[in-house]
């Protein structure tokens, strides 16, 4: 065989399609709780995996307009914020820590929030808001990010991701 019999030759075809799918559940809507949805999601999204992110409870902050560029990192209770627990509640803290960490996902070059949003959805995934969420909050689509599919119920989405892989938030 020759080196390029040899060779595996990947597709870069823009539809991969897997068969697979991938919910995922964000609950918290601190700005550290964030990123680990839309990395995840956006990561399967490039794997030609299927995704739908469900956003609940505090979740609901990163997808509702007056709340999701003003997303606060808290080093209270926090072990990984790596400031020394008797530091961490004084007044202040949570804006410096905001703000080291806008700066290093900033160096990294990761978007904020919205342009993350943007970006997953730009790329195929499926964005819902939960019902419960937005009744507790007085919410309407009106107030939610314009990218939302829609609210729904947590019903409908586990029916809608029936044999989806899960991930909570």
């Amino acid at each position: 065989m020759t080196a390029t019999q040899d060779m595996l030759v990947p597709s870069f075809d823009d539809e991969v399609e897997t068969g697979r799918k991938l919910a995922i559940i964000i609950s918290k809507g601190s700005l550290d709780m964030a990123y680990p949805g839309l990395i995840l999601g956006n990561a399967a999204l490039g794997e030609g995996v299927e995704v739908e992110l469900f956003f609940t409870f505090w979740g609901f902050d990163i997808i509702t307009k007056g709340r999701m560029e003003h997303l606060k990192f808290s080093p209270v209770g926090n072990p990984a914020a790596h400031i020394p627990a008797a530091l961490a509640p004084i007044p202040g803290m949570t804006s410096m820590a905001t703000h080291m960490m806008h700066k290093s996902l900033e160096e990294l070059e990761i978007p904020d929030v919205p342009e993350f949003l943007e970006l997953v959805k730009a790329s195929g995934a499926r964005i819902w808001a939960c019902r419960l969420s937005a009744d507790m909050n007085h919410l309407s689509a009106d107030d939610l990010w314009d990218g939302v599919d829609g609210i729904i119920n947590a019903s409908d989405f586990i029916e809608m991701t029936d044999g989806a892989q899960l991930l909570f938030i």
